[in-house]
């Protein structure tokens, strides 16, 4: 433990479980308040209550204006206002391209992309309106880059993740809030393990420069750096974080 983000309120989305939770285990142990947020209400709680601390759940659905602006005036309320972003909370398919419908694609993208859209809208004005300088690191995925299959729909959200955060770094500069992305790889989360994606570990570890799966801790370590102030110098980049499948 370290006490590197002492004082400092974060919130996660998406975290009672996989990534997001361990996002959230590790800003905790960093020293932060941590708000773990997720439209699963129950798995929320149950995360809070293992990581301990001043770890707090507050249920959100990201995808609803209401729901958001909701979540964001009680973390004023409870805390003064979060300092640290994670935009993790994501719906991951698989699905093939002929099997895309517009029912399908307005899903992925509401929660995927428009609910990182919300959810910073609201987190970069409440860190301006309390003068305050920030981190916004938003969760992306190295898919973007190899175009992978049975995808396309969040593929297309991903890439959307990066353009904002591109957009906004240069934008929010100004105010001394940082905005990054981290694309991870395949990671053996709770989600991964129950789909079909968890058939995939042993071509990827093929394309991998360095072997073996990845974890969700592999993936906190990271922006835990990026929330912190060793990463202040850092904005609107991606940071690939997939054991070298891919280099670009």
């Amino acid at each position: 433990m370290t006490d590197r983000l002492a004082g400092k309120t974060a919130l996660v989305t998406g975290a009672a479980q996989g990534i997001g939770r361990a996002i959230a285990a590790r800003l905790a142990a960093d020293g932060a308040t941590v708000i773990i947020s997720d439209v699963n209400a129950a798995g929320g709680a149950a995360a809070a209550k293992a990581i301990g601390g001043k770890a707090l759940a507050l249920a959100a659905d990201v995808s609803d204006e209401a729901s958001v602006k909701a979540l964001f005036k009680e973390i004023e309320a409870k805390t003064g206002g979060v300092d640290i972003l994670v935009n993790n909370a994501s719906i991951v398919p698989f699905i093939a391209w002929d099997d895309v419908d517009l029912a399908h694609w307005q899903k992925i993208i509401s929660v995927n992309l428009t609910g990182a859209f919300l959810v910073t809208r609201a987190a970069t004005d409440q860190m301006r309106a309390n003068k305050k300088p920030g981190r916004v690191i938003s969760i992306s995925s190295n898919t973007f880059f190899a175009g992978t299959p049975n995808m396309a729909a969040y593929v297309a959200a991903k890439g959307g993740v990066i353009g904002l955060t591109r957009a906004l770094a240069t934008e929010l500069g100004q105010h001394n809030i940082t905005v990054n992305a981290v694309t991870p790889g395949l990671i053996e989360s709770d989600g991964v393990k129950a789909s079909p994606h968890n058939e995939a570990f042993g071509f990827v570890e093929m394309l991998q420069a360095v072997k073996g799966k990845g974890q969700p801790e592999h993936i906190a370590d990271v922006v835990a750096f990026l929330a912190s102030d060793d990463a202040r110098w850092i904005t609107g980049q991606t940071l690939n974080v997939d054991a070298g499948m891919v280099r670009h």
